[in-house]
């Protein structure tokens, strides 16, 4: 009798929880609000760099936002933030070549961090490596004076376009430095994605004491495949301007929305994006949406009439693109209060239809919790959902050390390298019904975990 009581018991609980999946995911589609908070980041404030009035406004405006959603506690949390501008726009033009190769202009844009050439410009023979092992074993002879041309492909044949990019960022954010080891006056780099199109594509490099900050251009992807093509028959020689430059750090804020919870207050459930972004297009998909996902979750919760037991943070963080300045901030400030995250999501690859979450956590506590939420399977699993163990997300990576689930939200990954980090990441190229999906997706599983806990 007792075993048949639990079983019921059981069984209308799940019940509860179907029930509630479906009103958020109802709310999200009908009466949601995200489509037009996205329409007003990108369209009202726009590209939203670390230091720029962009960014600046985006924290005020988001900010406001905040104050009118329900929550107990809305603040600011400083962090000095690094502030580049790219000035004006960067040029890059073959102005010889095999065969009496007629001048050409390349579809370029300056890569994040980089120092530019200034009006009089750079020129050299162009040097093609496939990425960084066959640049490190070139001698300085060979580079010295040179461009150096990292022609390192996102691989087609992986499903994953993330794991693509894993898998060939390193040229991106390694090649300026061990480029300029070898004397190369400027770096090329083939832009990050799949597609072939004109559309250059920025990002963020490194940089190493003592080594010169030589120019770097993201190098579009049909004209990397030109010039590659050129290559083969002769030498090459480009020619290329930049204007970057730095400018003294400043302060910036990452945005907190807080409501305490009613039963498990010391238990925090986050969920967050990073308010800056690339100043090319709109910030869009990279990552205005994962912003709007964060900011979405507790109307939600709200309209089905569920206030949280345990204390839901909502960060919206600055600096993510080229610094982590927010990130790392808001580790430092929660570690030294004592916090416990029992959980922390972060979108921030894009606002396309939702796959599910990607999972880490302490070695220690992982097991359990993974086991815990993929109990919830046969609940998620009617919108399209499931877990993996993988990385959660740049800015919640911090929180690791204090025992929670990290965990990223995963969208469908095949078009979103057709716009990161370049010009047409702007709204239009977000779809609403795939972008409310997603904000219905992470407020189901933040009710799941505020439900239920993960022990």
């Amino acid at each position: 009798m007792l075993v048949f009581f639990s079983g019921a018991t059981q069984l209308t609980a799940q019940q509860s929880d179907a029930f509630a999946l479906k009103k958020i995911h109802d709310q999200a589609l009908t009466e949601g609000d995200c489509y037009d908070w996205l329409r007003h980041l990108t369209k009202s404030v726009g590209p939203r760099l670390s230091g720029s009035a962009g960014a600046d406004r985006a924290v005020r405006d988001m900010k406001a936002l905040m104050d009118t959603l329900g929550f107990d506690r809305v603040y600011l949390q400083p962090c000095t933030v690094p502030r580049w501008e790219r000035g004006a726009p960067a040029t890059a033009s073959v102005i010889s070549g095999p065969n009496g190769l007629a001048p050409k202009a390349l579809s370029v844009v300056s890569l994040g961090n980089t120092l530019g050439t200034g009006p009089r410009g750079v020129a050299g023979t162009v040097i093609e490596v496939r990425g960084l092992d066959e640049l490190r074993a070139l001698d300085r002879a060979t580079v010295a004076g040179s461009i150096v041309f990292l022609n390192t492909p996102m691989d087609p044949a992986l499903r994953n376009t993330f794991a693509a990019y894993g898998a060939a960022a390193g040229s991106r954010v390694f090649g300026l430095v061990e480029a300029a080891k070898l004397g190369a006056v400027a770096v090329l780099v083939r832009s990050l994605t799949t597609r072939r199109d004109d559309n250059p594509h920025t990002g963020a490099v490194a940089t190493e004491e003592g080594v010169d900050r030589i120019p770097a251009l993201g190098l579009s992807t049909n004209d990397s495949d030109w010039l590659s093509a050129q290559i083969i028959q002769g030498e090459v020689k480009v020619e290329l301007k930049s204007y970057g430059r730095d400018l003294e750090p400043v302060t910036s804020y990452n945005v907190i929305g807080e409501v305490t919870g009613s039963e498990y207050p010391d238990e925090i459930i986050l969920v967050g994006g990073h308010l800056d972004s690339w100043d090319l297009g709109e910030g869009a998909h990279d990552d205005g949406t994962g912003v709007v996902h964060a900011l979405q979750v507790l109307p939600l919760l709200e309209k089905i009439g569920h206030r949280p037991l345990r204390t839901f943070r909502c960060v919206l963080f600055m600096n993510e693109e080229n610094g982590l300045a927010g990130g790392k901030a808001y580790w430092k400030a929660s570690d030294e209060a004592g916090e416990f995250h029992l959980a922390a999501i972060e979108s921030d690859r894009g606002g396309f239809t939702p796959r599910g979450f990607s999972a880490q956590g302490r070695e220690d506590v992982f097991t359990s919790h993974f086991s815990r939420v993929n109990e919830w399977l046969p609940l998620l699993e009617p919108y399209g959902l499931a877990f993996q163990r993988g990385g959660s997300g740049a800015d919640i990576s911090g929180l690791i050390g204090q025992g929670g689930l990290l965990l990223g939200f995963l969208p469908d990954s095949q078009r979103y390298f057709d716009f990161h980090h370049t010009n047409v990441d702007v709204f239009e190229a977000v779809n609403q019904r795939e972008l409310e999906l997603g904000a219905a997706a992470i407020t189901s599983l933040v009710y799941l975990i505020d439900q239920h806990g993960l022990r």
